[in-house]
């Protein structure tokens, strides 16, 4: 670095002495290139230090002291009659440190990038790794003692399942019907929901979809429905999703999501808005199952306005390939919150 040109003529006189056992002498002081050289009074330098590695032992007092950096052993003085050297020597030190690299402050800039992508990572992106790796590697054992815990607390909070006599059986082959992958459906005398999907191939039924209509193919529709949902969603994706990332980290570690959680989410799960399908996904879905759309249309909407594509495409808008369910299932099933 070349020192500020203004400065290169300035001369001062000073006291300065090699090492504490030495005797202060009297020296000339000037500015060079990015040196404060010292020379005795016939003009032989003595020594040079770098402006860089000059240290003022004392700022704001007179004389004013400075040594090497890292040799405080050596010293230089300058009365407040050479206040000009002083001011110019300060001046450079300041322009100097302004431009000596900040190692700190790098550390620090570098430091909080890497703390906002660590937070990036654990907001945007860990919970759904969480959940993801959840799903994964959770059994379906586990996933069938969750949905029961869950059973459990809707029916604290809508009253106990239904079970007259005969109605597991009809149950049973209703989901066969529908499916035939194992589902297992509950009853719960309740109007405030239709149906919901619960972990572990389990879903919860309102009693009013048995009691309310002439025809089982409107409780048909509404299971036909939950499922379809159930494939965009998994059920426990949606609980888990809902819970935080800390109830898929405790399902990871422990093997069990918290009372808390599952009482929380059954009181939502039975109040909350139904995932839309479109209408070709559930005529898809209405064909799969060899359902009539047309019941289940008209169950959602009396006048048929809103739900007139189920009904215009119904595909068996005559008569289904085989019966939903039996006369005699059907009439089981009617009465199920009875016994």
């Amino acid at each position: 670095m070349t020192a500020l040109t203004k400065y290169q003529r300035i001369e001062a006189s000073g006291l300065w002495r090699a090492t504490p056992e030495d005797q202060r002498r009297e020296v000339i002081v000037s500015i060079g290139d990015a040196t404060l050289m010292i020379s005795d009074l016939r003009d032989r330098a003595l020594t040079h230090w770098s402006l860089p590695a000059l240290v003022r032992v004392n700022p704001g007092d007179w004389p004013a002291i400075y040594h090497p950096d890292g040799d405080p052993g050596e010293t230089l003085e300058l009365t407040e009659d050479e206040s000009e050297m002083v001011a110019a020597i300060e001046k450079l030190r300041q322009a100097i440190e302004r431009r000596r690299p900040k190692p700190g402050r790098l550390r620090t800039v570098m430091m909080a990038a890497s703390l906002a992508s660590v937070l990036a990572v654990g907001v945007f992106w860990l919970p759904g790794a969480m959940i993801d790796h959840a799903l994964s590697v959770v059994p379906e054992v586990k996933r069938q003692q969750i949905g029961q815990r869950l059973l459990a607390d809707i029916e604290r909070v809508a009253g106990p399942a239904c079970n007259a006599a005969g109605s597991r059986p009809a149950l049973d082959r209703l989901a066969r019907r529908l499916t035939g992958d194992g589902l297992r459906l509950n009853v719960v005398q309740t109007s405030v929901f239709d149906a919901a999907m619960l972990p572990g191939n389990l879903m919860v039924l309102s009693s009013s979809l048995f009691e309310d209509y002439e025809e089982p193919d409107v409780a048909a529709g509404h299971i036909i429905a939950e499922r379809l949902r159930a494939r965009e969603i998994d059920p426990l994706e949606r609980l888990l999703s809902e819970s935080g990332m800390f109830s898929s980290l405790r399902l990871l570690t422990t093997g069990r999501l918290p009372d808390e959680v599952l009482k929380a989410y059954a009181e939502t799960l039975l109040t909350r808005p139904a995932i839309d399908l479109s209408g070709e996904v559930l005529l898809n879905g209405f064909h799969e199952a060899g359902v009539k759309s047309t019941p289940y249309a008209y169950a959602l909407d009396v006048s048929g306005e809103a739900t007139l594509p189920l009904i215009e495409a119904d595909p068996f808008p005559g008569q289904a390939p085989s019966p939903v369910l039996s006369d005699s299932d059907w009439i089981r099933l009617q009465g199920i919150c009875e016994g």
